[in-house]
């Protein structure tokens, strides 16, 4: 369904704010450096592509002002090398290897790895390198593990720690980092790069970015996905109650079968979800009450949780879109 968006190391553009990106290069040019970084913000705005390009400037690529205070030309030698997942002062934490094996978080083995990679002076750069991508994949094993790089700062060592939610995430590694907080962009700013990404229409961008609570990595993604067709497939089911097209039903409840099928049907659900919740909005506004818009209501948070249950007992998705279905006429 969604082909395979690249990987922040791959991206070299930049929709966020530049003052992060000047915050950082000022602490470098002033001698005045952390050694770890805790990037946090919401998901899908650009803190493991900050992260990439951070550690591009630090080992050593040189400088190309056209894609930003810390902009590289992915031509650079430096940058080819770090592409090819090849630089000798690069570690890299993630919780899904790139050979497309799910993992349930970052092998602890893998966290050991940071104290022995830092103790080592830099092969070819100003600097070592780490990124956690992201820390809130680390279990308690791998934390500690992390903890004690923190407690000996390396000499020549940065580390970046990613994480959407640091609230879970150990006080002592929190407090022996610099925080850097990096939300949502402009939005004129973020839906021209969705839009230069995407391929799609500036209207379609600012509907992806609603979609995506105004995160350009995630109306990215949405669009790959084809969230925007999930959408109109949602809007004219509910456009249609009671008496949707049968053919139409069947053909939607068909899609969600085999491998990407999951995929598929947590996103339309998402979307009809996020439209019954407007709808629900919107009657509300006007003025109206009573037992229909409350059964809405409650029609909306059981389509939010519908995937999760449906994944968690291998329910048979295609039933699943009919049995939600019947509620919805019932309503409509």
């Amino acid at each position: 369904m969604s082909e395979a968006l690249p990987h922040p190391r791959d991206t070299f553009d930049w929709a966020g704010d530049e003052a992060h990106e000047r915050a950082f290069l000022d602490a470098l040019e002033r001698g005045r450096l952390h050694h770890a970084w805790l990037v946090i913000g919401p998901e899908g705005v650009g803190k493991a592509t900050f992260a990439y390009r951070a550690a591009r400037r630090l080992l050593g690529a040189a400088k190309d002002s056209s894609l930003g205070p810390l902009g590289a030309s992915p031509d650079d030698p430096v940058c080819r090398q770090i592409l090819g997942r090849a630089h000798p002062d690069l570690l890299v934490l993630q919780r899904d290897p790139e050979d497309g094996k799910a993992r349930r978080g970052i092998p602890v083995d893998e966290a050991r790895a940071l104290p022995e990679f830092f103790s080592k002076s830099p092969a070819a750069a100003p600097y070592r390198v780490a990124i956690i991508d992201t820390a809130d994949d680390l279990n308690n094993f791998g934390a500690n593990a992390v903890l004690k790089t923190l407690e000996e700062p390396p000499e020549r060592g940065v580390l970046f720690l990613i994480s959407h939610a640091p609230g879970g995430l150990l006080p002592t590694i929190r407090s022996r980092c610099r925080r850097l907080r990096i939300d949502t962009p402009e939005p004129g700013r973020a839906a021209r790069w969705v839009e230069a990404r995407s391929g799609v229409t500036p209207h379609d961008a600012e509907r992806l970015l609603a979609m995506a609570a105004g995160a350009p990595g995630g109306a990215w993604r949405l669009a790959a996905d084809g969230a925007l067709e999930a959408d109109r497939l949602a809007h004219e089911l509910l456009a249609a109650l009671p008496n949707p097209d049968e053919t139409a039903m069947l053909a939607i409840a068909d899609s969600f079968r085999g491998p990407a099928g999951m995929a598929r049907f947590s996103l339309f659900f998402n979307r009809l979800a996020d439209q019954v919740h407007r709808m629900a909005v919107r009657r509300t506004a006007e003025g109206e009450a009573g037992v229909a818009l409350d059964r809405w209501a409650e029609t909306w948070v059981e389509l939010i949780n519908t995937p999760g249950e449906a994944e968690g007992v291998n329910l048979d998705r295609a039933d699943v879109f009919f049995t939600a279905l019947s509620r919805l006429k019932a309503i409509g």
